[in-house]
């Protein structure tokens, strides 16, 4: 697939915050490095975006460095991120979460 944009939808933004927020909140600098390097795996998707299996009806992409799975959808020319979310979460709660963003 040949992916020109990538558009990081509003609730994924705040998904990708309340990571920030947590690993800051355990150590100082981790807060940004997560953000730093979540942001690299979402830019990623311009090269891998639909090679991803499907989980909940959207693409799911793990994150290279934290236990984040980055969910996404396609259309067109464009990946749009749709939910930034903790793998060691309930599958129940991961679901409930992805439902509400449909």
């Amino acid at each position: 697939m040949n992916i020109k944009n990538i558009q990081v939808l509003l609730e994924a933004e705040t998904d990708l915050e309340e990571g920030r927020f947590f690993y800051e909140s355990q150590e100082q600098g981790v807060g940004e490095y997560f953000w730093d390097s979540l942001l690299s795996d979402i830019e990623s998707l311009i090269i891998y975006a639909g090679v991803h299996s499907k989980a909940y009806g959207y693409y799911r992409m793990s994150s290279k460095r934290f236990p984040y799975s980055i969910y996404y959808d396609l259309n067109d020319n464009t990946a749009y991120v749709i939910a930034v979310l903790p793998e060691r979460r309930n599958p129940s709660w991961v679901r409930s979460k992805l439902s509400k963003k449909s």
